[in-house]
């Protein structure tokens, strides 16, 4: 039997020709230099943190380029397949940013180089899979049910353990000899019998030589090559990543490839392939692994690190656009400063540059992260804050969102406070901090106070209170307003500037921040809040003396 039966053999409803096959998906027609990339992932469980550096870096290397980006779901593997995982991807992937020009999308797919799902392209597959073996470059093993049962039931990490890896080398080596001509005289009455077969690829690789690539990122690199015969099509002919992955990106015309620097000892094999396919291999770019901080070493960020799951971030109350710029402070070394020079411009302007990408792995780390929110969030009006703790209160805080949907004004007021200028206020890092910080607002989560600080007596604290109940009028402006306090402070025996008591601490019973400590902790019930003149301002004079009057009953009568 020769190469040409034994395709037909295997084969026999592969009707399409690879030139057929080819005319399905033209050139496609972008300027000089646009890149074509993709994100690929596979719907097996939740989406990783790591997920968006990949997606970010092939988005922006497609966009940046007048060139397209697209989704593919790599859904093959039957066995991982997680229920819902794939729309979760999409929208959590549409949720921080990631726009798709082709792919699977809320209402379907869109793009003419589908289906974009790899489960729907088995014919596609097989078309490639018949011209290697009508080549003989790849050939058919047909194992017995005894094993494929071996196979199910070994347990790799117990197998690991007790490994004679010269002799499994040489194993491996004498099992892939057979393999090559088992089928001789077997094929025909194998697949007349309806025993399935896994198709392996012809390796003509050499151990002992090098094979050399240059990735965008890491530069020149270079592995053995590939002598493996690895499997193309498993026994239910659905695709391994490696022969899929192949196919589509050259149907696809993907012109760049980003992916986890765990795939780069697969490069021989995937050169490999593409070489035995007669494609031109796409440009790759590996980029290192995430890495978090395990005592004084770095480790891989793993699925049960707090902060693996995007999904963490969104009930956090991190804002999508913290999450977004802290993705490029990791993945360029310069967006920090690009933000501060551009603090107005959308993320989309940064000119994103993978000579400024690290070669060493990236380090996960949740105070960067809350510095960059803090930052995010401080360039936000205080409507964009107002929305955005909204939207996260009705998920994750009922009560809390309806009393900001019931006074509104006096949310949006509140959020205001600092905002703006030069140097505005930092006090927010996540949605999930506002009611910490501005709840007191409003009457349903205003406290008195359990107690003041002992050092003061409660005399002082009193008649502080009612001196500034006697003389407060909202119409004062600010410097009227903080004259009243400085005159209280002084009529108490309090330093009236802090000047005056760091000179002769001594001959006070404390200073003006002490005396503007007993108002604020009064009116907003907290030892920390927002400027006080602007809190008493929102509040209105009713309020703002009620809850003054309200604190003396309690605590000092």
């Amino acid at each position: 039997m020769n190469a040409f039966e034994l395709a037909a053999l295997l084969f026999p409803d592969v009707t399409m020709t690879v030139e057929e096959a080819e005319a399905l998906y033209p050139a496609r027609i972008l300027p000089e230099g646009a890149k074509v990339t993709r994100v690929a992932p596979s719907p097996t469980g939740f989406v990783h943190f790591g997920t968006l550096f990949p997606a970010f870096v092939s988005e922006r290397l497609a966009h940046q380029s007048g060139g397209t980006f697209y989704l593919r779901i790599e859904d093959t593997d039957s066995l991982r397949y997680v229920p819902g995982a794939e729309q979760d991807l999409i929208d959590t992937l549409s949720y921080y940013g990631i726009q798709f020009d082709e792919g699977p999308n809320a209402t379907g797919e869109s793009g003419i180089y589908g289906p974009y799902w790899q489960s729907q392209r088995k014919n596609l597959y097989h078309v490639f899979a018949k011209k290697l073996v009508q080549e003989g470059l790849a050939y058919p093993y047909f194992p017995t049910d005894e094993e494929l049962s071996a196979l199910r039931q070994t347990n790799k990490k117990e197998e690991n353990k007790n490994k004679d890896w010269a002799a499994q080398a040489q194993a491996a080596k004498d099992a892939q000899a057979a393999r090559r001509t088992a089928w001789i005289d077997t094929a025909e009455a194998a697949v007349s019998s309806g025993r399935p077969f896994v198709l392996y690829i012809r390796a003509d690789g050499d151990g002992e030589k090098k094979v050399f690539f240059t990735d965008l990122v890491k530069g020149k690199v270079e592995f053995p090559e590939n002598d493996e015969d690895f499997v193309l099509l498993k026994s239910d002919g659905i695709p391994t990543y490696h022969f899929a992955h192949a196919v589509d990106d050259h149907l696809m015309r993907t012109t760049v490839v980003v992916r986890g620097e765990e795939w780069l000892p697969s490069l021989p094999k995937h050169l490999q392939l593409f070489r035995y396919l007669g494609f031109k291999p796409p440009k790759y770019l590996h980029i290192a692994q995430l890495m978090r901080m395990d005592g004084t070493s770095k480790k891989k960020l793993s699925k049960r690190d707090k902060g693996a799951a995007l999904s963490d971030y969104k009930a956090m109350g991190y804002p999508q656009l913290s999450v977004i710029e802290y993705v490029f402070t990791l993945l360029n070394s310069n967006f920090e400063e690009w933000r501060r020079s551009n603090p107005d411009k959308p993320w989309e302007a940064f000119p994103f540059s993978i000579k400024k990408m690290s070669i060493s792995g990236a380090l996960f780390d949740f105070d960067k992260l809350n510095d960059v929110s803090k930052n995010v969030i401080s360039r936000m009006t205080e409507k964009q804050v107002y929305d955005g703790v909204l939207a996260w209160a009705k998920v994750y805080d009922p009560d809390f969102a309806a009393l900001l949907a019931a006074q509104p004004d006096i949310a949006a007021a509140a959020f205001s406070i600092g905002r703006g200028g030069n140097k505005p206020r930092k006090d927010l890092t996540t949605w999930a901090d506002a009611k910490e910080y501005m709840g007191f607002f409003f009457d349903p989560l205003y406290e008195v106070p359990p107690a003041y600080p002992d050092t003061f007596s409660q005399t002082d604290i009193k008649a502080a209170l009612d001196a500034f109940a006697a003389v407060y009028d909202p119409a004062d402006d600010q410097q009227i307003w903080f004259d009243k306090v400085k005159a209280i402070a002084a009529s108490l025996g309090f330093a009236p500037d802090m000047k005056a008591y760091k000179a002769t601490p001594d001959q006070f019973k404390g200073h003006i921040g002490d005396v503007s400590m007993f108002l604020r902790v009064a009116v907003t019930g907290k030892m920390n809040a927002p400027d006080l003149f602007a809190v008493m301002q929102i509040l209105g004079k009713e309020q703002t003396l009620t809850r003054i009057q309200k604190t003396i009953d309690t605590l000092l009568s």
